[in-house]
Order: structure tokens, then sequence, then C-alpha cells
């Protein structure tokens, strides 16, 4: 035997282990599995349809007769392709809104598209919707109003036992459900089975919101749930689709569903006890159901651009309402919209010059390729650069592979690991003078940070603030848009 085969076998080893740094320490609240799985999502769109599209209402008073729900040429593909086409990742349907009436055959209520003219009381939107998602390759969820002005026993114990037999259907009977959405609407006047009358209940007790989600957890442990206090995905705090600058994803959750700081929402809390990110909502038009008289008045192209630079772009998800008209279709406004939405969309993120470049920063964690600076512009989102746990405060440059004139920037964490960057800047070189263009708090699961254009031949991210060392997962450069 070789005497120095062994030391040269552990010379070898420990030089391998010296590079495999050890991952750094997670850092505050964690987001789950489901949690994760959602970030990726990003865009999404919500669906309101129900009697109010055909009686020119927002809520109606749930004394709406079956009869009203009749739409002239329903196309739950045309719904669906223009909400892919718009680059959505799935839909939520509001499959019950205020005034009780139920899109699909609830064997728990007349008062449902089974009693209505269409398809002769045998069509069901839920079902429709939920397998044109599935055929164009998008998520489904719904909606299921807490508050039913047209139900006898609201107010009662009663009903909230109906409440929870109509979830388990919407849970069990449409296939997966991506996310399940608790509206925050909580009693008043209403027709409640002919009572007309108005009714209130405790926020704080009558729905027993434990037992309630333990529902969703037990039948579809996928889906996350929504509401002003999570548990999994928290409301934005306003319904103008806009999140907070910065908008952390953690927060420690006060108040019950319908009682809530809507201004502490939108921020949300950097050192809050739970990972719960926030959905910022806005409907496409003034209103949230479809009305004639706001055909021109749907949010242009580049309105819807702004809007996901300060949801998406802030580390939330933006839930952009798309009301059905009373054919049953997205309106051509409508449609035009999103599409040219899209086109501005493409035009500013579709090249990626850092993929082409090359990565160095001031520090690196260990000695290997495992959390070298390369890391962050390869593409992989499994994948991040990061430095030795006392370095909290360095600097990542990407040498672009030629001068280009640079409008938008890209940053991503990587969140299993925690949201790390209290602070960060931008910098931009050119003819060897580096210029600061952008600084900002937050990053987190999605950070598009924009300036005016400027010539470059570097791009420069600088860590100006953070508790422990960072983990970015992406750092992407994107040219000013042409045409």
């Amino acid at each position: 035997m070789n005497p120095v085969t062994p030391t040269c076998a552990a010379l070898l080893m420990a030089a391998m282990a010296a590079d495999a740094a050890d991952a750094p320490a997670p850092y505050g609240p964690l987001p789950s599995r489901r949690q994760l799985a959602w970030h990726q999502l990003e865009f999404y769109g919500f669906l309101h349809f129900t009697v109010n599209t055909f009686t020119d209402k927002e809520w109606g008073f749930g004394d709406e007769p079956e009869s009203v729900f009749s739409p002239t040429d329903f196309d739950a593909d045309q719904i669906v392709g223009a909400a892919k086409e718009a680059g959505m990742a799935g839909l939520i349907l509001t499959a019950k809104h205020h005034d009780g009436f139920c899109l699909w055959p609830s064997r728990y209520t007349n008062h449902s598209v089974k009693h209505s003219p269409w398809k002769g009381g045998r069509g069901d939107v839920v079902g429709e919707i939920s397998d044109a998602c599935r055929r164009h390759g998008l998520r489904f969820g719904v909606y299921l109003s807490p508050w039913d002005r047209n139900h006898a026993a609201y107010g009662r114990e009663q009903y909230v036992e109906y409440y929870r037999k109509q979830l388990r259907e919407l849970l069990t009977e449409y296939g997966p459900i991506f996310e399940v959405w608790f509206d925050g609407a909580n009693g008043g006047d209403g027709y409640y089975g002919g009572a007309r009358e108005t009714r209130h209940v405790d926020k704080l007790t009558y729905y027993d919101w434990p037992t309630t989600w333990g529902i969703v957890r037990e039948l579809q442990p996928d889906a996350m749930i929504f509401s002003d206090v999570g548990p999994d995905v928290r409301w934005v705090g306003n319904e103008s689709g806009i999140a907070g600058e910065p908008c952390w994803a953690t927060i420690t959750p006060e108040g019950t569903v319908g009682d809530i700081d809507p201004a502490r929402n939108t921020t949300g809390v950097r050192d809050g006890t739970h990972w719960l990110p926030a959905e910022a909502d806005v409907s496409i038009r003034p209103g949230w159901f479809y009305h004639a008289s706001e055909d021109e008045r749907v949010k242009s192209p580049q309105q819807l651009l702004e809007l996901y630079f300060a949801s998406v772009g802030r580390g939330a998800s933006l839930l952009l309402n798309l009301p059905p008209d009373r054919r049953g279709r997205i309106h051509e406004n409508d449609v035009e919209a999103l599409r040219g939405f899209r086109r501005l969309l493409g035009a500013i993120l579709s090249v990626d010059l850092a993929r082409h470049g090359v990565a160095s920063a001031t520090h690196q964690r260990g000695h290997g390729d495992r959390f070298s600076p390369s890391r962050a512009i390869d593409g992989d989102p499994e994948t991040y650069w990061s430095t030795d746990d006392g370095v909290t405060t360095p600097e990542l440059t990407v040498e672009l592979k030629q001068p280009a004139r640079i409008a938008t920037v890209r940053l991503r964490e990587y969140l299993p690991l925690g949201q790390r960057v209290d602070g960060f800047a931008i910098d931009a070189r050119a003819a060897g003078e580096w210029h600061e263009v952008a600084a900002a708090q937050a990053i987190g699961p999605h950070r598009l940070v924009r300036f005016e254009p400027v010539e470059a031949d570097a791009v420069r991210l600088r860590i100006t603030a953070a508790p422990v060392c960072p983990a970015i997962a992406e750092f992407a450069v994107f040219p000013e848009a042409r045409g």
C-alpha cells in the first residue's frame, strides 16, 4: 500500500469540505411550503360574477330572483384564455358573493344556478371555470363570502353550519384549489329569507375562523388561505392594488377578519412574528362587477403596468379583477387593455443583461462555487450568492457583456432562509465612474427597481443594511424598453 495515498485523500477531502461551506442559518419567520409555492405565482385574477352583473349593482341585497342570472353566451375558455394571455397564473371565482347567490348547484340552497334559466338550470359556473383553468394550465381558487344577505339563518349558529357545508362542496368537487378567499364584509341590512332587517355579528367570535380554516387544511392542504389576517396571505389594506414601500413579508397578526389596521397591513412589520405576505387586490374597472357604463373606464395598459410594479414589484402578489359581462365573457375593452399591458411588461423584462455578464463580489461565503456571485445571475431560483456570517454589507457587481442603457433591476432573496435585507442601493458605472441610481429597503420575494435610463457597462448591488449575511437568489438587469 502506498502510504501517501491516505494522506492525499485526506487532504482532498479537507479541501472539498472547505469549499462546501455550510448554508447561512435562517433568519426570522420562514415561509411554509405552500407559501413558497404561492410566491412563484405573483400575478393572478379575480372573477366577480353573480346576479349583480345583471342588476347593475355592486352589492346585491339578497332578494334577487334566481331568474335574474341569465348569461347569453357564457364562455369559460374565453374568460380563462384572456387571463392566460395577460400572464396570469390563476383565477379566483366569486362562487358566492354577499347576495348569497351560488354559482354552483349547491345541495343546501335553492338560491343558485340550478334555479336560473341559464342552461335550463343545469349550469355550473364553478365547474366550467375550474375545468377551463385546468385546460389552459392556470390554478383555480374560490371566494365564498361569509356574509349572506339571502339566507334566513344569517347571524345564528345554523348559518355557520350551512356556510361550512358549502365550503366542503367547493373544496371536494372541483379539483385542486390554490387559494380560498375569505372576505372581511360581515353583517348589515339584507333580505335574510324575507325578514328584511339589519343583522350584526360579533366578528371576533361568530364565524369561529380557526375551525373554518381547519376545513381548508383538511380538504385542500396545499391551498393558501386569504383573509385580512391570513393565516397564509394577508390583505394589503386597500383595494387600489398598491403595496407599501416597503412591503415586508412579515407581520404580527392583530385583530380578526374584517377588523384590522389597513395601513399596517400595507407595509407589514419588519420584525413581525409571522411570515404573512401581502396580496394586492384591484379591479380593472372602477367597480368589481361588470357595468356597461364603465366600458370606457377600463384601466389603460400603462395604468396596469404601474400597478404591477407597485404590487409584484414590491414583493406582494397582484390580484386583478376581470368582471365577466352579461354575455358571460370578458369584455373586448378589458381584453385589449390586458394585451397592451402584457406587451409593455414584456418589452421591459424580456432581456436580462446580467445573464451574459460576469459577476464578482467584495465577499463570498466559503471558497467553492456554491455561494459564488455567479449564483445570483444564473437564472436558477434554487441557488444564491451569500457571504460569511459577519459580512452584512457586501457588494455584488455585474460586468455587462457590452455597454447598454439600463432602466430596471430585479432582485430576489432566497426565501427559505427568510427576509434578510433591510436596505440596498443600485449603482451604474459609466466611463469608469460609479453613480447611485436607486436605493430602497426590503427585497424579499420579488423587487423591481426602476430608474431613469442610464448608460452603463457595469451594475452594482450594495447591501446597505442587514441584520445577517444576505442570500441573493437573483440580480437581473434590464435595458431601457424600446417602442
